[in-house]
């Protein structure tokens, strides 16, 4: 069974919201055949990203970059998991208060570094998530997981 891998950190109201709607989205019952996994980005391992067939990454815009917890989650998993998780699908959401060129930047270069593939396109969301935004976010996780299931079909 593939494994769609959600490394987040959320340490706000506004990121929790987008993280439930990810969450939802890629456990929707009308996706059958994928196992998601939810990692705080804290205490994901590089066995959790080797483990899995996909990637789904959260974070807050903080001071200009991706949070800490998601930077400190790159810096374990990155050179072990270099060779064995290239070509594999991702996505991701970024949330601010009024910028995420930053965060995104960052998010896209680790990752192509990493030689991840983009599965559909970013989210990002700067002040309160909307009604538009949280609907994005739960596409994205739906997207990600049907990609997977597709995938093994």
């Amino acid at each position: 069974m593939p494994t769609l891998l959600i490394v987040h950190h959320t340490p706000s109201p506004n990121c929790q919201a987008l993280f439930e709607a990810v969450v939802a989205g890629a456990t929707t019952p009308e996706i059958e055949g994928v196992r998601v996994v939810r990692r705080a980005a804290l205490s994901a391992t590089a066995s959790d990203v080797l483990e899995a067939d996909g990637y789904l990454l959260g974070t807050p815009a903080n001071l200009g970059y991706v949070s800490g917890a998601l930077k400190h989650f790159f810096d374990q998993v990155y050179y072990p998991c270099l060779d064995e998780t290239r070509g594999r699908p991702f996505g991701y959401y970024v949330h601010g208060g009024n910028d995420v060129t930053g965060a995104v930047r960052a998010i896209e270069s680790i990752t192509t570094g990493l030689g991840w593939r983009p599965a559909t396109g970013a989210v990002t969301v700067t002040g309160e998530p909307g009604k538009a935004d949280v609907e994005a976010c739960w596409e994205l996780g739906a997207t990600l997981a049907a990609g997977l299931a597709d995938a093994d079909a």
